[in-house]
């Protein structure tokens, strides 16, 4: 974190449905405040933002319920940092393989995501990830019915693939997407990624 300063890295966690107290839980052992997001007005309050896993049409529609599709959109527009893992990844893509059936999308990331894309629950499964922003020791993740990055932009960055290829964690400037699960895994070192990024920003 920054030396010589005070303010810690206030970074939301959209609270709707989903594992968001595992981010939450992460971020205060690394000495971040962590918030929990569940109305339009307290994203005036967070330097970052992370959209967590769950069930992506769902949160989807929470967003709108809860009238926050349009103003984290505006935010996101507006150079606030963002993270999505697994649900929050698709729901962060330009386009999905789900697109008929009306999935609300922030559309903030330029790349396409299929949705399940390994399959049902009994099909998740873990495996060590080679990340070189993270340093030489791999990452272990967990995937739960993980979406997969199927294309990606000119602008997009490709941070991780499987053996095969497969693009599981990607950036694009200040916006961040992981198709896996790192708030579990007991590993920091996506969280500190995401920090740096907003610190860098905050700065």
């Amino acid at each position: 974190m920054t030396q010589g300063r005070n303010l810690l890295p206030r970074i939301g966690v959209l609270a709707l449905q989903g594992d968001f107290e595992a981010h939450l839980r992460m971020l205060a052992e690394l000495g971040a405040e962590g918030k929990a997001i569940r109305l339009p007005e307290q994203l005036e309050e967070i330097n970052g933002i992370i959209i967590p896993g769950g069930e992506s049409t769902t949160i989807g529609k929470l967003m709108i319920e809860y009238n926050l599709l349009e103003p984290l959109r505006q935010k996101i527009r507006d150079g606030i940092p963002v993270w999505g893992t697994c649900a929050g990844l698709i729901l962060l893509s330009q386009e999905t393989d789900n697109a008929l059936a009306g999935q609300p999308l922030l559309a903030s990331l330029d790349i396409k995501v299929r949705r399940n894309a390994f399959g049902s629950q009994r099909e998740s499964f873990e495996t060590d990830l080679v990340v070189p922003e993270l340093g030489e020791a791999p990452f272990h993740t967990f995937f739960i019915r993980g979406p997969l990055v199927e294309k990606v932009g000119p602008g997009v960055e490709v941070l991780a693939t499987l053996d095969d290829g497969t693009i599981v964690a990607v950036r694009e400037g200040t916006r961040l997407g992981t198709a896996f699960h790192p708030e579990v895994s007991g590993d920091t070192r996506f969280h500190q990624y995401f920090l740096r990024i907003v610190e860098s920003v905050s700065n």
